[in-house]
């Protein structure tokens, strides 16, 4: 600050007040810039990488795109080389095959993530994170071999039960078989959505309960011990506490589990029968997934055939990042995932 100057009497004249704002800068350590670099460029490449996957997708797939025109979209069949192929039965069967799983799987992971965070005493706590985890690391052939050669036939009677009191429902509606004969042929409930899905979701359940485990027990130690002091029970807590405040991480858990469960591909492939048709009704036997097709129709494709596969695999990249964005806005507005 620049004080007045006096006149001569001693009072200060009318010269206005020049004030300068002092200029703060920060100067970081070595280690903060080449981290920060470092963090940066990790971030940058991850974003050109998909899109570079993206632009490639979309060149390989021009063709068939050309070719096919809007009605690759709505087209059941799967000819490329005559010119008559789409993705609406292969797009509506992954759907299908990914919501069976969610559903199976959602219950499972919160009820295990529960226990773990809230009940298991300390020793048995760690041994379970240590299954839960090494789950997750799993291949998948595995879990397709136990599919097929173990739970496929014993889910048969459970799916001819859930058709015979629930076939009033479309999507659990068997058509062209008797649930009360027991002479029926059971073919008819093998290689289905239904098998399907259970076995992806015994593959996402870990990766969700994962999640879901580390957000719960982040919750607010204050938040607990406050709803417990007023008389709350240990499920009233969970309920009140808990829940709440891990809404980012059931969300974003089994967003994830959807995405894994969209582009799963070798145990789709070992169970199902694969049909180019729309197959709605998800224990009948018969459906298909584009990771599926993709593996299935690989090693025989023609150069447009190879260009319709990559049409079908742009679909599913594009609607796995949709899937992915929409859950990582929801979860930044949680409570969680703000604190996160």
């Amino acid at each position: 600050m620049t004080p007045r100057p006096l006149d001569t009497t001693g009072q200060n004249n009318h010269v206005d007040t020049v004030i300068t704002p002092r200029r703060l800068t920060t100067k970081r350590e070595t280690a903060d810039r080449v981290f920060r670099g470092s963090v940066r460029a990790s971030g940058t490449t991850v974003l050109l990488i998909m899109s570079f996957v993206g632009v490639f997708l979309l060149i390989r797939a021009w063709e068939a795109l050309r070719v096919a025109g809007p009605g690759f979209f709505t087209t059941q069949a799967w000819e490329p080389d005559s010119g008559n192929f789409g993705i609406a039965a292969v797009i509506v069967g992954t759907i299908l095959i990914a919501g069976v799983a969610v559903t199976v799987a959602l219950p499972l992971a919160m009820g295990t993530a529960l226990y773990i965070s809230e009940y298991a005493p300390p020793r048995l706590r760690k041994t379970l994170i240590t299954i839960v985890d090494l789950m997750a690391a799993v291949p998948s052939v595995v879990f397709g071999l136990w599919g097929v050669f173990f739970l496929q036939e014993k889910i048969v009677p459970v799916a001819r039960w859930i058709s015979t009191v629930f076939g009033w429902i479309p999507l659990l509606r068997v058509d062209g078989v008797d649930p009360h004969d027991p002479l029926a042929s059971s073919t008819v409930y093998t290689s289905s959505t239904f098998i399907a899905g259970i076995v992806v979701a015994m593959m996402i359940t870990p990766i969700m309960t994962s999640i879901m485990r580390e957000v719960f027990m982040q919750a607010p130690l204050g938040e607990r011990e406050g709803a417990l002091a007023l008389g709350s029970t240990r499920w009233g807590m969970i309920r009140s506490v808990v829940l709440p405040y891990g809404a980012g991480g059931i969300i974003g858990g089994t967003m994830l589990g959807l995405g894994r469960a969209l582009g799963e591909t070798i145990a789709v492939y070992m169970i199902i029968s694969p049909v180019f048709v729309i197959q709605p009704h998800i224990l009948a036997n018969g459906t298909n997934s584009v990771s599926a097709l993709i593996a299935l129709r690989y090693g025989e494709a023609t150069p447009m055939g190879m260009s319709a596969l990559m049409a079908a695999g742009l679909a599913l990249f594009l609607m796995t990042l949709v899937v992915n964005f929409a859950a990582s806005t929801v979860v930044a507005r949680s409570r969680s995932g703000a604190s996160s």
